[in-house]
């Protein structure tokens, strides 16, 4: 491949993608201000089709499909994702080149109302998420979880007009966009347990490209890549993608990760099972805890969730 003076970045067209393929950019040029940088905004399927869950039309490659045929056909040369809006897996054909230093991976609930325990008896809650919806109704079996769909602007302009009590958004999206002070309350993980990658960016590449992975090298963080590759490799252990009520977060301490997982369903049972690994076992750790979720029930409740059998 040539060497990387002229980048497209490919991107999806909302405020929170936007933002996240300028603020890669912007280290790219800090890395090398001879760089010639442009964006390309791509519609995917995720996007264009807004009068259904994302759970019916299923989750997996739903933003990311469009914008990884522009990258196989060579119309750009990186994309910029939420690591949590990846399949598990990808193509053999494509890399991740930098994970980022991850945001805040916590849930936020946005509401009139205050926090969780304060929203009012069967208060309607916002989320298109089964893996929130899981955790909410374990936590306030009253709650009722309604679809909701659309970037976090028209999200909140539905909670304003009175659609929604609550909603329940990505303390990162709004950090990232400038709008932390609408959060009333965020959820710890041992409350909501994130997204896998919840929080971390994902430069993806084409694998051939060498000098796309030598300039973007430098946007790696260790510590963000070694819970990712923990967390994905849960993921893909399931074999259940990402219209499932799971969720999988891992930590840090030294050279030992610590992660944490869930299964669940619609109706707030769930199990949860958390392990300890060397970093470099990231992925083995992953497996591992995926294995203890379904020894543990996990694998008949995921079943029941999505409607068949699940990977094992």
């Amino acid at each position: 491949m040539a060497e990387p003076t002229r980048i497209v970045i490919g991107t999806r067209a909302s405020k929170l993608a936007l933002w996240q393929s300028h603020h890669i950019r912007d280290r790219l040029l800090g890395l090398d201000p001879s760089l010639d940088i442009s964006l390309e905004r791509i519609s995917t399927r995720g996007d264009e089709v807004q009068d259904r869950p994302l759970a019916a039309i299923g989750r997996n490659s739903l933003f990311v499909a469009e914008i990884e045929d522009a990258l196989r056909s060579g119309r750009i040369r990186i994309a910029v994702h939420s690591a949590k809006d990846l399949p598990s897996t990808l193509p053999a054909e494509f890399a991740i080149v930098a994970f980022t230093t991850r945001a805040d991976p916590r849930d936020v609930l946005v509401s009139k109302h205050g926090t969780l325990m304060q929203l009012p008896q069967s208060a309607r809650v916002g989320t298109s998420s089964p893996r929130r919806a899981c955790q909410l109704k374990a936590i306030r079996p009253d709650i009722v979880c309604l679809d909701i769909r659309g970037n976090v602007d028209t999200r909140l302009a539905k909670l304003e007009r009175g659609d929604y009590d609550a909603i329940v958004l990505a303390a990162a999206g709004l950090d990232r966009l400038g709008w932390s002070h609408v959060a009333t309350e965020r959820l710890e993980p041992d409350v909501m347990l994130p997204a896998v990658a919840q929080g971390i960016l994902a430069v993806e590449a084409r694998a051939d490209d060498a000098a796309m992975a030598t300039l973007c090298a430098a946007l790696e963080d260790p510590v963000a890549r070694a819970c990712a590759v923990a967390e994905r490799a849960f993921l893909a252990a399931m074999g259940a993608g990402c219209n499932a009520p799971l969720a999988g977060f891992a930590t840090l301490d030294g050279d030992t990760l610590s992660l944490s997982a869930l299964v669940g369903a619609p109706d707030g049972r769930h199990v949860k099972v958390t392990r300890r690994a060397p970093t470099s076992a990231a992925a083995t750790l992953g497996v591992d805890v995926a294995d203890a979720l379904r020894a543990e029930g996990g694998a008949e409740l995921l079943a029941a969730a999505i409607g068949g059998n699940v990977g094992g």
